[in-house]
């Protein structure tokens, strides 16, 4: 399984795409590792709003599968900009296309995160695992 390298990772197995961005918004979803452990997706429940606020590290939602309910943690801290109501409304996209069609929601961050994983970082999380 690849993990894509322009992606940074939280140890909660999520990803954000877009730091760095003159907009500041970034992109988040869970990782394709996270999918395969979950198996089948039935269920996102995301707790914030769009213009809501998030703080990194903490509960924003679950992901229920056929196997578990796991709680979703957000990786940035910020304002909820989008929700992809796609996965909320068929969540197995997130199997499907973790890193594509898979996304769960966009933040305005508000501090630059200090502490997610490189690519190189992430793989070496997911073979201790």
């Amino acid at each position: 399984m690849s993990v894509p390298e322009e992606l940074r990772y939280s140890e909660e197995h999520e990803w954000v795409s877009g730091l760095g961005g003159e907009d500041g918004i970034v992109t988040v979803g869970i990782t394709a590792h996270a999918a395969d452990a979950l198996g089948e997706i039935v269920y996102l429940e995301l707790t914030p709003s769009e213009g809501d606020a998030v703080e990194a590290g903490e509960p924003c939602g679950e992901v229920e599968s056929t196997k578990s309910v796991s709680d979703l943690y957000s990786p940035v801290s910020g304002e909820i900009t989008a929700i992809n109501g796609a996965v909320v409304d068929e969540p197995k996209v997130i199997n499907d296309d973790p890193y594509g069609e898979g996304w769960i929601f966009k933040v305005r961050i508000s501090d630059e995160p200090g502490d997610l994983l490189d690519s190189a970082a992430y793989d070496k999380l997911i073979e201790e695992a």
